[in-house]
């Protein structure tokens, strides 16, 4: 392989490292103890610079040796490049937040989006301010491991996918469903019962564009169905669509609380057993022991836990004001 019909098999990054100390002490000797190279050895490295570089590179002066127009022009840019590698090797082996200027990528799904997000960037900016989020969106559940195995996300948040050796899983949190009508609506005035909730008309949340969701299936155990008058893809637009309707929804009840509808709606118990939604983190398993994506994977189960704690002490709270 040759770049600008150099050949690159030739370079041994040690190589740099003598060019940058030659640079810095303009001597054989002080570069070779700089960075812990003998005399000959130094000597050594010069000459194979030379060759590969097709350039005296250094003379002598009065004063020690001194670097020619090319080696002058060189400088810069492999002192830049050495420090780059040294940085990506530093990320790699041991991770320092507070001075990190390393890049994570998170895929998230839409409800993680909008109740994680906000708290994770600003723990991030606290404690790894040099450090750069890229997020990556994604909708149906098995989207994480194609990512994953990509390469193109560190982690991903979202219910869990299909089961692999290779992606890893750490459970964060779940969320039970609730329903939900407009404030004022003739339904709400009473607890619902399966009769009055068939009664009405549905909309459906169905990120992955399905028409058949938790509640259809847990219908369709008992043979019966509800009548479905709005479908859509995307669950914060559901809360303000059924306070300006007469629909009722079924909605995870973290999506109501983080919507600002929630004193626009009434929000009741669903009249049918359902399942609570799980989050999970997800990772590729050649991840698994590396410092900085360790360091990230706990960050960010902190920020869901004290998510959680505040949940459940604003919860508390409110049923105490009223009682």
């Amino acid at each position: 392989m040759s770049i600008h019909g150099m050949d690159l098999h030739g370079i041994d990054l040690n190589l740099l490292v003598a060019f940058d100390a030659l640079m810095a002490e303009r001597s054989v000797t002080r570069a070779g103890t700089r960075i812990g190279r003998t005399q000959p050895a130094m000597s050594a490295a010069l000459s194979r610079l030379r060759a590969l570089l097709r350039d005296e590179l250094f003379v002598r002066g009065p004063s020690g040796l001194q670097p020619t127009p090319r080696a002058l022009e060189l400088a810069e840019p492999l002192s830049r490049a050495l420090a780059q590698i040294q940085r990506t090797l530093e990320f790699t082996q041991v991770f320092e937040p507070a001075s990190s200027t390393g890049t994570f990528t998170i895929g998230l799904q839409e409800h993680p989006a909008f109740v994680l997000l906000p708290r994770l960037v600003s723990a991030l900016r606290e404690v790894a301010p040099l450090i750069t989020l890229h997020v990556r969106g994604f909708t149906a559940r098995d989207d994480a491991i194609g990512m994953l195995d990509a390469g193109e996300a560190d982690v991903a948040i979202g219910v869990p996918p299909a089961s692999t050796d290779r992606i890893l899983t750490r459970p964060l949190f779940e969320e039970r469903f609730v329903c939900v009508l407009r404030k004022d609506h003739p339904a709400g005035r009473r607890p619902l019962d399966l009769e009055g909730f068939l009664a009405l008309s549905h909309l459906l949340v169905s990120p992955e564009n399905e028409r058949f969701g938790h509640v259809d299936a847990a219908l369709a155990k008992r043979g019966l169905k509800r009548r479905l008058g709005l479908t859509l893809p995307q669950m914060y637009a559901a809360p303000k669509l059924v306070a300006s309707s007469d629909m009722i929804a079924t909605l995870m009840e973290g999506v109501v609380e983080a919507s600002g509808m929630a004193d626009a709606l009434r929000v009741l118990s669903p009249p049918i057993e359902l399942a609570p939604a799980a989050f999970v983190l997800s990772w590729h398993r050649r991840n698994e022991g590396h410092p900085a994506q360790r360091w990230f994977r706990d960050c960010i189960a902190a920020q869901v836990l004290e998510q959680q704690e505040g949940r459940r002490g604003r919860k508390g709270s409110s049923r105490a004001r009223t009682q």
